[in-house]
């Protein structure tokens, strides 16, 4: 019941937040046009398509309603017509009125005039003439028609440039004034901080790590990790080329300057880390759904700690080790990773009245390691992807497209094979690129630093050697009397598909992870998925399946179901902790302060527009990572249910997105309707009816076809990686 109270909070939260994104912007339209005395026939939010609609009413001669398809709005005015099919029809409805007024002014016309009345009035849209006879616009020019005075069409071209721009400035106008308020309230940031190096990425071949500090990049500082996004995904980066960043690391005295390639393999660039985190569990922050927030995974080894962790804890020890940063403990995880470890947290605690006394103590457990779920399968060993730079493997002279010859027996566990002999030197045989011989290579391996978990279509990375490798979706055998042997799976088998399964819901619920959804992993040609498949495991509930479609070499396709079982010999490093992120609360000290940085959240926002439509433009962004209303809906809900300053935020992003998006230069858009009205200043008279109709067609296209588009792309239709 309160969890089903929490959600309709949010939701009407969030439709708020959307809807007023949208009412802004038409009510733009409206006031002004309202002001240069325009007839506003409609003012709606949803489109009310084949005249359905939730609710309707009428005050004065405008209709106010919420359509049926909420996906935006529009202002009806008289003689204004944004479908292609209309535009002729409302421009004769909006000549026909006039030229009946202008033929009643002879003494000509009252029977053309009423049956004009009478035609608008089948229309429903109808109204009366108010005395304005005399004002009917009067052309020079004898071809050009006259037009009723309160249509859009008799309004001189600045007027209707104020008309159609109105909604876009209102909509800034807005952004601005959100994230002013979001200030005042204060807006939790994070900060530009390495928390998570992904497998084999651009970051990994670098050698950073987890807590090095992120300050500039090309030059350019970065405040928090948004900063970050910004600058690789949309800045002025061509594939091959490096970026500047200046370092700062724990323990290291001085800044330093590394390079990196981002890399643009999964739609665009990407340097493959994750923000930054505290040596702190995370809180039990409640919100509107989130009723519990599990300071660990629910049935890892930190769940099964002695005595148990709580939400706040603080790691201050791990071991002998003292624990003044996350990356302490990135590195005391990776290293003992098959031992159990003693955690000394610092606690608060809680009086009788289970509220905080403002005094702290230390606990200490002891977590034990972390079986990893295990399929039974192994896979192809493919060649070496990426050496990391200073390591074992580049002073080896190992190289991408050399494969080496897997010590381990499965290359999944060659990383935890080569960590187990960090500090000796291991004769690898390396089949070198582009040859069949095969050669002995010495390399004295090094204590691995951090755990990189790979990401959709990452390579396999061991720290110890600094090598990063492919594992291929061929299964290369099956372990004897494993559930993918008992399940028939074979050596050769290509796997295409795969299925996790969550367990029922009665058992989610005993574990706190209610809602889980069944998860989906694609494999392909060039996408080798098994490593993200099999990390993507271990963070799931216990008893979680995995429904596995192969072919065989037969061409036959078959689907087997998998039950994982715990591994007897291998870990995962991670054991379970949740930390919170680290971040910074940016809470203005005054008004002027809080117009200041509303200010420039509000340039950041339309900056990004920008650079995000040029970026997609110049195909340097996948369009694939365009969200689309269902896309949009969730993330409202979700800063709806994180609180109004980062909800705020959001709409103030989206507010400058319609903002920007409406003003391009597309028929039926704001923008389109701008460049056609500057033709017609600078020409003298308006474009051809058919040149509009056209135009008109050739957008309404283009729109309807990103609609579809991002309606696939959110409806799983398409996917985002292609």
């Amino acid at each position: 019941m309160e969890y089903a109270i929490g959600l309709t909070v949010v939701i009407l939260l969030g439709a708020f937040g959307l809807g007023f994104v949208i009412f802004v912007h038409e009510l733009g339209h409206f006031l002004v046009a309202k002001f240069c005395g325009v007839k506003c026939e409609k003012f709606y939010l949803g489109f009310d398509i084949a005249g359905l609609k939730i609710c309707k009413f009428r005050w004065g001669e405008t209709e106010y309603g919420i359509g049926i398809l909420p996906l935006g709005g529009y202002v009806k005015m008289l003689g204004q017509e944004d479908n292609p099919a209309k535009i002729r029809e409302e421009m004769e409805r909006a000549k026909q009125r006039g030229e009946g007024l202008e033929m009643g002014d002879k003494g000509r016309g009252l029977a053309a005039s009423a049956a004009s009345e009478e035609r608008s009035e089948v229309r429903g849209q109808g109204s009366e003439v108010r005395g304005q006879e005399s004002e009917v616009r009067k052309s020079e020019d004898p071809e050009t028609p006259a037009y009723d005075p309160r249509s859009f069409l008799a309004q001189s071209v600045p007027k209707r440039m104020a008309i159609i721009s109105a909604g876009v400035i209102m909509n800034l106008i807005f952004a601005f004034l959100m994230a002013v308020v979001a200030f005042w309230i204060g807006v939790e940031q994070p900060l530009c901080v390495v928390g998570t190096v992904l497998s084999g990425e651009a970051a990994w071949q670098a050698d950073l790590r987890p807590g090095d500090v992120i300050l500039e990049i090309n030059g350019r500082e970065m405040r928090q990790f948004r900063d970050l996004n910004t600058a690789i995904q949309l800045g002025d980066i061509n594939v091959g080329d490096s970026v500047s960043l200046v370092v700062r690391r724990p323990g290291v005295e001085k800044p330093f300057t590394v390079k990196a390639k981002p890399d643009r393999s999964r739609g665009a660039f990407l340097l493959g880390i994750t923000g930054g985190y505290t040596t702190r569990l995370i809180e039990n922050r409640k919100t509107w759904l989130v009723h519990k927030r599990h300071p660990v995974l629910p049935g890892s080894a930190a769940d099964r700690a002695e005595p148990a962790l709580r939400n706040g804890d603080k790691i201050v020890q791990i071991d002998d080790t003292p624990i003044d940063n996350y990356a302490q403990i990135a590195v005391e995880l990776t290293r003992k990773v098959d031992v159990p470890i003693t955690v000394t947290v610092q606690r608060a605690v809680v009086g009788t009245d289970g509220k905080p006394t403002g005094k702290t103590e230390r606990v200490t457990s002891v977590v034990p390691p972390n079986p990893m779920w295990d399929l039974g399968v192994v896979m192809k060993l493919g060649n070496v992807m990426v050496v990391q730079v200073d390591s074992p493997a580049a002073g080896a002279e190992i190289v991408p497209g050399d494969k080496i010859q897997d010590p381990a027996g499965d290359p999944m566990l060659l990383p935890d094979w080569l960590r187990r002999r960090a500090g000796e030197t291991v004769d690898l045989t390396i089949q070198r690129k582009g040859t069949e011989e095969q050669s002995a290579v010495p390399v004295r391996l090094r204590r691995p630093m951090y755990y990189a978990p790979p990401a959709t279509n990452s390579p396999v990375s061991s720290s110890a050697l600094g090598v990063a490798y492919r594992i291929l979706n061929r299964v290369d055998r099956v372990i004897e009397g494993s559930a993918a042997a008992v399940a028939g799976l074979q050596p050769g088998d290509l796997v295409t598909h795969a299925k996790l399964i969550p367990p029922d819901d009665e058992t989610l619920e005993k574990l706190g992870l209610k809602g889980q959804a069944t998860e989906e992993v694609k494999f392909g040609e060039k996408k080798c998925s098994w490593p993200w498949l099999i990390s993507l495991l271990q963070q799931l509930a216990p008893g979680t399946k995995v429904e596995l479609t192969v072919l065989r070499q037969d061409k036959e396709e078959i689907t087997v179901e998998l039950t994982p079982v715990e591994s007897d010999d291998w870990f995962n490093p991670k054991r379970g902790f949740r930390f919170e992120n680290m971040s910074f609360e940016r809470k203005a000290e005054s008004l002027g302060d809080a117009i200041a940085l509303g200010g420039q959240e509000t340039l950041d926002s339309l900056t990004i527009v920008f650079r995000s439509v040029k970026a997609i433009s110049t195909n340097r962004v996948s369009p694939r990572g365009l969200a689309g209303p269902v896309m949009i809906v969730k993330i409202i809900l979700q800063k709806a249910d994180e609180g109004p300053a980062k909800l705020l935020l959001f709409l103030t992003l989206l507010s400058a997105n319609l903002a920007v998006l409406n003003f391009l230069p597309i028929p039926v858009l704001d923008g389109g309707h701008f460049v056609l009205l500057a033709y017609e200043g600078i020409r003298g008279k308006p474009a051809n009816e058919h040149v509009q109709t056209v135009l008109a067609y050739i957008g309404l296209a283009l729109i309807l076809a990103l609609m579809a588009w991002v309606l696939g792309l959110d409806l799983g239709l398409i996917p985002r990686h292609g």
